[in-house]
């Protein structure tokens, strides 16, 4: 829609049709989108191909030089957009970087389901291997979900259990650690045994690690350095929790690669997030409501409001100081992140300058 603004703006001024011819493919963290489109000298759109998809489109023009009508592509939902931006950015990384295939963390969680099924809609269910690394504080019903998930989608499938290097690490540590009450260290710990573990698989079956993170995970630091960020490629680094939740229910209404119907399970989608690091953990417990969390996000990272605006349209100060602080506080966790796929107009990326040094604490 912006483009076709933009360009009608163009239109106005030279009073002559246009055409606009766009690449389809993933960058790095770009995705190029297609949707090549034609528009008159009125600024009307005459012809429109679809996008995420390579095509040839042929546009005929009449003896008075205008463009005749031919073939529109109807518009797709944001969650259409999305989910094929990502799946598209999956298969250019993997397949021009010639990687074997990837792996997959699983917690029984709907970050890496999503993340699963886009890449089996990436590469094919033969390229991808999933596995889950249970700990002490994993629920039956993560590791439960996380297989019925995987034999959905037709991945390879390993249960790898944390519970002995956890507690070898921590035997280690103990007369470091003696007499300091447990706190986030230990939690840390879980993850970045999970996260070797998969980086030791990457280095002997030479697939990427693809990380599972979010952008509002991201955004406020919730995600472990060389744990759960270990990897290669962070698929939905730009996805907030929200939209992880919508693409996640869109994919099981829609199958557009012709995978797998439904493939994740109802209770993944519908069960309280939680990392699952200590007893009875909810992802809610340490922030705000993600509907609430993303908002913020979104006025503050991405559209650059000021805290005094985010809480003068009704956000709530207690939650915008906050989700603020965190941004600020975690750019030094997001600089070492990897690579991933940009969905919105600014990601933690490119797009995103913040310095990690300063004093600046407004």
């Amino acid at each position: 829609a912006l483009r076709i603004e933009v360009l009608r703006g163009h239109i106005a001024q030279t009073k002559m049709p246009l055409v606009y011819v766009n690449a389809v493919g993933g960058q790095d963290e770009l995705v190029f989108d297609g949707g090549s489109f034609v528009l008159d000298a009125k600024g009307e759109v005459v012809m429109a191909m679809p996008q995420f998809e390579t095509g040839l489109g042929i546009v005929n023009i009449s003896s008075s030089g205008e463009p005749e009508k031919g073939f529109i592509s109807p518009p797709q939902s944001v969650e259409a957009q999305a989910y094929q931006a990502l799946v598209l950015g999956v298969r250019d990384y993997v397949t021009k970087n010639r990687f074997p295939g990837v792996i997959i963390g699983l917690s029984g969680g709907v970050d890496s389901a999503l993340v699963l099924a886009i890449a089996v809609d990436a590469l094919g269910a033969d390229k991808v291997r999933a596995v889950m690394m249970a700990s002490r504080y994993t629920a039956d019903i993560s590791w439960i979900d996380a297989s019925e998930l995987a034999k959905n989608l037709g991945v390879q499938y390993d249960e790898i259990p944390i519970s002995g290097p956890v507690d070898a690490l921590e035997k280690s540590l103990a007369a470091q650690f003696k007499g300091l009450k447990v706190d986030a260290t230990e939690e840390n710990i879980q993850a970045r045994i999970r996260g070797t573990m998969l980086m030791a698989l990457s280095n002997k079956f030479g697939a990427i690690v693809l990380t599972t993170g979010n952008k509002s995970e991201m955004a406020t630091g919730y995600c472990t350095l060389y744990g759960d960020m270990a990897g290669g490629f962070a698929v939905i680094k730009d996805v907030a929790k929200t939209l992880v939740f919508q693409l996640a229910r869109w994919r099981n209404l829609h199958n557009p690669y012709g995978t797998c119907d439904h493939p994740i399970p109802e209770r993944i989608i519908t069960r309280p997030p939680s990392a699952e690091l200590r007893p009875d953990q909810k992802d809610q417990d340490s922030l705000p409501p993600y509907e609430v969390l993303d908002e913020i996000v979104s006025r503050f990272m991405e559209n650059d409001q000021s805290p005094e605006e985010i809480i003068a349209a009704g956000l709530p100060a207690d939650a915008v100081a906050q989700v603020t602080r965190l941004i600020r506080l975690n750019e030094y966790k997001r600089r070492q992140a990897p690579v991933g796929i940009r969905v919105t107009h600014r990601s933690f990326g490119k797009d995103w300058r913040y310095p990690i040094t300063n004093k600046f604490r407004a």
